[in-house]
């Protein structure tokens, strides 16, 4: 069967309103593969950090190690959208420098957009980035790459100054042209307004069901740590599959049992 063409950024923007966006992070070819067809945007996230390197937040993420991660989801993928993070320190400083991260990451990735969280002087950036033909997706709310500052990965919006802020930045990025918008642990409300006032689809994580979509962290979701955000909804529990196998297999070792006569190699007569 004919592969379906890769999803563009109209068709990302077309489903404001109507058939939810369901996205996902991706870090590999093997996970990019499995859920290809599945999704309509695949993020490879600076979450990367913290899933696969052990990092404690996503600060230590480095535009190389996006990059490295961009190219195993491209070759793993053919109909998704796939988004790469520009990570912390690779953009804020002008336009121009999240110009030339960016541009670096499509083309030496292949993907199709960039997302970048919402700081001071994003607009702008955002602005400049999409004029020059860079699609990008902004990130409000909660803002991993700010949790040093924060103190810690806290749900925003819970003041009205800070409900203020997090509407106001939402409807900044989108004047400025970003074709979507991630909402990241706010409240429900907040969430449903910013939904409904601004003209890019809404993709929620801890924010509010009437958001445009939904994204989760892969591993999150398959249930690969102990600890689960409250946001999250398990959809499997790949940790206790993994022990319970190498338990198995250290068992079948230590035993004898394996490799067992049709698992080696014999000379040939």
């Amino acid at each position: 069967m004919e592969k379906s063409a890769r999803l563009t950024i109209p068709d990302i923007i077309s489903r404001k309103g109507k058939e939810k966006l369901a996205c996902l992070t991706a870090y590999t070819t093997p996970i990019a593969q499995l859920l290809d067809d599945k999704c309509d945007i695949l993020l490879v996230g600076d979450s990367v950090g913290m899933v696969l390197h052990g990092l404690p937040t996503p600060v230590g993420v480095t535009l190389d190690m996006m990059i490295m991660h961009g190219r195993a989801v491209m070759r793993g993928s053919s109909r998704a959208l796939v988004v790469v993070d520009l990570p912390f320190g690779s953009y804020e400083r002008n336009p121009g420098h999240a110009f030339k991260s960016a541009s670096r990451v499509l083309r030496e990735t292949g993907c199709q957009a960039v997302k970048i969280e919402v700081c001071a002087g994003v607009t702008e950036t955002v602005d400049y980035l999409t004029s020059r033909g860079i699609p990008v997706i902004a990130h409000i709310g909660l803002r991993p790459q700010a949790a040093n500052l924060d103190g810690g990965f806290k749900a925003k919006g819970r003041t009205d100054s800070e409900w203020q802020q997090i509407l106001n930045d939402a409807k900044a990025v989108d004047e400025a042209g970003a074709f979507a918008i991630v909402i990241e642990g706010v409240t429900c409300d907040l969430a449903d307004e910013i939904t409904a006032c601004v003209n890019a689809p809404t993709i929620g994580i801890g924010a509010s069901s009437k958001c445009d979509g939904q994204i989760l962290v892969v591993d999150d979701m398959l249930g690969m740590f102990k600890r689960t955000p409250r946001f999250v909804r398990r959809y499997g529990e790949i940790r206790s599959l993994i022990e319970n196998a190498a338990d198995s297999f250290v068992r079948d070792v230590r035993s004898g049992a394996f490799p067992g006569p049709n698992e080696v190699y014999r000379l040939r007569k």
